[in-house]
């Protein structure tokens, strides 16, 4: 109950926050265009003043922005969602609300409303609404990860790959406040799985071991028994317990997917296939970022080049050719950070190989140059790669571009990270890079390529600045 009252005052907290977000965006929408020319409404009462002819329709404004909000459900914390999800249906919101506004504009032929309030207001809202939410954000994990706030323990069901796959990825991510405390496996012990996870029991058991452990979620991986799962379903409902299902083959499974009904049956259809508007929306961005990417770090290039010059002898730049999108071999750029003839060195040096897969990587590589180890260290040797993202070869977030002649040794199981351009950065980068195994960088990049989305790269990009900063897992 007293759970109950807390979401209760806390989501009256986030409505009045956002109501003063949404009140100052069209109060300095007003005030910006009033000091350019001056129109009829009284800045001192947008929504009081009986004399403001525009105070109703301010209010619908802001009532209408509110319910899209309300009813993309940001009026929690959702800590298993990127913060680039959450922003972008503020987004939405403000914009569907402002378009109907728009709309109403032209049906019901307002006059004298100047409309460049709407954009400007539209672009504070986002503004506005986003950056508050960016900060709670940051706070709630901070208290979470720090201090333990909320947190919740979880049982996971199914010790196999699947679940030991989650356990470790949920144990990565310490802002969820989950705390796997075991598993429920009929078939498996804590021996079995050798790890410091532990077997509490059999599925059959749940509901003890959910009262003994304080369960909060279950986390359902295994699909073999129908009767099994629906069980599950109404003990975890009984107990009040959420519950969660990874879907059966889910490395295989899109997040482009349309949820609908049949009937009184739940569909969700998925789609494998990228639509081809966010292929093309993918590469504009690529494209505008990178023009203006390479003009604003000429400068620092140039830099670079003459360090790697004076520091040993040998061409600034190493060109390597790696697989691109459908397979096409392309020239990767990249800054010499290795000594000449290096590449020949490479099979005498092959047993020391310190990665598993086709990748060769030693921390303390002879071959590698005084400046070559602090340009690999904040990777700083991949920025001319801009280059290859300008040209289309590559894009800014994507499957690492491996080596020809590494990936021909391997079998093409990988051969689902070659659907899309290679990336600068991606989940690799910002998850371990050297340090990270070639079997989980495939899978990391086969798990990017079926639930692609603009937000996700946002999300890589934002987290690829610290991890770079750190120089971890670099060599």
């Amino acid at each position: 109950m007293r759970s109950k009252t807390k979401t209760f005052f806390i989501k009256i907290a986030y409505i009045i926050i956002d109501i003063v977000c949404i009140y100052l965006a069209i109060y300095l929408a007003c005030y910006i265009r009033n000091k350019i020319i001056p129109f009829d409404a009284t800045l001192g009462g947008i929504l009081t003043d009986q004399n403001n002819p525009f105070r109703v329709i301010f209010a619908s404004w802001m009532l209408i922005t509110f319910l899209f909000v309300n009813s993309n459900a940001l009026y929690q914390t959702n800590r298993e969602i990127l913060e680039g999800f959450e922003i972008g249906l503020v987004v939405r919101s403000v914009f569907l609300s402002t378009l109907i506004i728009i709309v109403g504009f032209y049906a019901l032929k307002i006059p004298d409303f100047p409309r460049t309030i709407l954009f400007m207001g539209a672009g504070f809202m986002m503004l506005f609404l986003s950056v508050w939410r960016i900060f709670k954000r940051m706070f709630v994990n901070y208290i979470v990860s720090r201090h333990g706030y909320n947190n919740m323990n979880a049982v996971i069901v199914g010790g196999g790959r699947v679940g030991l796959a989650l356990a470790d990825e949920i144990q990565k991510i310490p802002t969820l406040g989950l705390k796997v405390v075991g598993f429920l496996d009929d078939f498996k012990t804590s021996s079995d799985i050798g790890r410091e996870y532990e077997v509490l029991g059999k599925i059959n058991d749940f509901k003890r071991i959910a009262k003994r452990e304080f369960i909060d979620k279950v986390f359902i991986t295994v699909h073999n028994d129908n009767e099994v799962f629906l069980r599950l379903l109404e003990e975890a409902k009984e107990l009040g317990i959420a519950v969660r299902v990874v879907p059966q083959g889910f490395e295989l499974v899109s997040a482009n997917f349309m949820k609908y009904n049949i009937g009184l049956i739940p569909i969700l259809e998925y789609s494998d296939a990228i639509p081809l508007r966010k292929q093309v929306g993918k590469r504009i961005f690529d494209f505008t970022t990178s023009l203006i990417g390479l003009i604003a770090i000429l400068p620092f290039l140039l830099v670079i080049a003459i360090l790697i010059k004076i520091d040993s002898p040998g061409p600034v730049m190493y060109f390597s050719r790696r697989f691109g999108r459908n397979g096409r071999p392309f020239r990767m750029y990249k800054f010499r950070s290795m000594h000449i003839n290096a590449d020949k060195q490479l099979k005498s040096m092959a047993h020391q190989n310190e990665v598993d897969g086709p990748i060769f990587k030693m921390k303390n590589d002879p071959r590698v140059t005084r400046v070559g180890k602090f340009l690999r260290k904040y990777s700083l040797d991949e920025l001319p790669q801009v280059i290859n993202v300008f040209l289309g070869q590559m894009s800014f977030v994507g499957p690492r571009p491996l080596p020809i002649d590494q990936v021909e040794r391997e079998d093409l199981k990988q051969i689902k990270r070659l659907e899309v351009r290679p990336g600068i950065t991606g989940l690799w980068q910002i998850r371990g890079r050297s340090d990270v195994s070639f079997k989980r960088l495939v899978r990391w990049d086969t798990w990017y390529i079926n639930n692609w989305s603009f937000w996700l790269d946002m999300n890589i990009l934002f987290a690829t600045v610290p991890v770079v900063c750190k120089g971890k897992g670099a060599y």
